[in-house]
This record gives structure tokens, sequence and C-alpha cells, in this order.
């Protein structure tokens, strides 16, 4: 943690609803990658060539979002890829506003378009499957404002300045250093209902880790000394610690 940006209160603060989210956002940005400033959002011109393209209304969430970071690939691209307004579509079904993809074309991520005309609606993500029939809508996130939360924690860990590492082989040991050492976030889980232990986030003294389903660990660093302290840690073989 640092002095100047509490990320656990902040992240408290942030999951209650959209206008935290973006308080978060905001901090998280500051202190943690650059902050944020007046270029590094959309203007209400790519909005609504974007709505009458489309022939829909975006949701208040998703335009705050887009107009808060939509243009800081670092905070939302580096990994998983959210669309520029330009490229926001409708699946073929019509059934849901697609806004982000998977890096390799594994998922999408969307807003189903009857709740199109809520403030901060539940965000659905749909699997590309090798059999077309068997795809559908599933749940991801109660609403868009948790799912933006979402996108800029996990591609903060895949950051390219050399403070994010990747561990494989969690084991029990690593799982029980980790819950003893680190603070447990309050991030609901995702998928929404997925039980435990699912994806869950944890923070250190400068340093964001999520374990996800007690198999894999990925950390994000504010610096090179404390990505060195968890090496240290939580011994294994790290993806990066040549």
């Amino acid at each position: 943690m640092t002095h100047e940006f509490d990320l656990a209160q902040a992240l408290s603060t942030g999951v209650a609803d959209r206008t935290g989210a973006w308080e978060f956002i905001r901090g998280f940005a500051a202190h943690w990658t650059g902050p944020l400033g007046e270029g590094d959002g959309w203007g209400e011109a790519e909005l609504v060539a974007a709505e009458e393209r489309l022939g829909v209304e975006l949701p208040l969430a998703l335009r705050e979002a887009y107009q808060l970071f939509g243009r800081r690939r670092d905070l939302s691209s580096n990994h998983d890829v959210l669309l520029d307004p330009a490229q926001l579509y409708v699946d073929p079904a019509r059934e849901a506003l697609v806004f982000r993809h998977e890096n390799q074309g594994a998922a999408s991520w969307g807003i189903r378009l009857a709740a199109l005309g809520q403030d901060d609606p539940a965000v659905v993500i749909r699997a590309d499957l090798a059999d077309k029939s068997a795809e559908k809508w599933e749940s991801w996130l109660d609403r868009l404002s948790l799912t933006c939360l979402e996108i800029v924690l996990s591609e903060s860990l895949h950051a390219p300045e050399g403070l994010c590492d990747f561990l494989s082989d969690l084991d029990q040991d690593g799982i029980d250093v980790l819950e003893q050492s680190c603070t447990r976030l309050p991030f609901p889980t995702c998928p929404v209902g997925e039980e435990e232990p699912g994806v869950r986030w944890f923070l250190g003294t400068d340093v964001l880790l999520r374990n996800d389903d007690d198999e894999v660990l990925f950390v994000r660093a504010r610096t090179e000394s404390a990505l060195e302290r968890v090496r240290g840690l939580i011994p294994g073989d790290w993806l990066n610690d040549y």
C-alpha cells in the first residue's frame, strides 16, 4: 500500500457504485500508471457517432467510462481489448452490444440490448466455441462499472514496463503464504455465481496480485524491489524471473 492511495479502501468504495468506480480508476491511474488527463477519454462526438451508426443509445456508465479512460490503452487494452466507439457492434443475433474482446478472440463481453436503457447494466460474456450452436451469452458481472474496475485491474497485470510476473505452478504452500501475508481485496467473483476459489484479488506492499482458481498467480508491482519481494515470498518458476 502507499500513503498517497489506499488501494484497498478505495476499491471498497469503488465497488459500491459507478461514481466510486470512476474515483477508484482516477486514483489507481495516478499512483500505479500515470494520471488521467483530458485527452485520455473519447469525446461526445465519437460517442454520438457510434450511437447513430448502431441505432442504439449507449448506457450512461459506458459513456462515462469511455469519456474517462477510453483512449488509455495501458488501462484498458494491454491484453484484452476495449473496443473504440467506432468499433462497437451488435452481435449477429442482435442480443448484445459488444464492447470488449479477449486478446485471441476466445471471448467477447457485451451488454444485452434489452438492458441498454439502464444507467449501469449487467455485463455478459460469450465464449468463441468450435460448435457455434453451443455459444450463448452468460452473466459476467452485475454492473458495467464493476466490469470497468475489473478491466483496469486485470490489464495492469500485463503492463509492458517489466513490473509484472506470472506463476503457473501455484501450490498450497504458496496459497497459504499469499493469504497470510497479503490483504484480500473486496471485489466480487466473476463470472457471477462462480464458487470459491474463483478469481481473488490481493494486495501486498506495493504489489497487486490475482489468484485464478488457486492455480496461477499474476502480480503487478509498483517497483522492481516490490516484485522481487513477492518472488522471494512465494517461490516457484516465475515466468519473467530470468
